[in-house]
């Protein structure tokens, strides 16, 4: 199940460095993560749904990407995203 309107607005309004701001690397991070998370509920329970899985790999490289290209432009900012989100480097 996708993220709703709200919780997009939600991580849009945290994240966004101004109002509508759907692009910076920060949103798009936060945004995959969420995505990543309910996908990996779904194939907690649905083990053999390998078309999902794909697309939950597909994600992480994505999300892989975004984090490289975070780290490399402006660290303090990566590192305190990877601290909120939780994710291990």
């Amino acid at each position: 199940m996708p993220l709703t309107k709200a919780e997009k607005r939600e991580v849009i309004a945290a994240r966004g460095r101004h109002e509508g701001d759907t692009g910076s690397a920060e949103v798009q991070i936060e945004l995959l993560t969420r995505r990543i998370d309910q996908l990996t509920e779904h194939l907690q329970t649905h083990r053999k749904d390998h078309h999902t899985r794909r697309g939950l790999l597909k994600l992480v490289g994505q999300r892989r990407r975004l984090l490289d290209y975070l780290q490399r432009s402006d660290l303090d900012g990566y590192r305190r995203l990877i601290n909120e989100l939780g994710l291990r480097r």
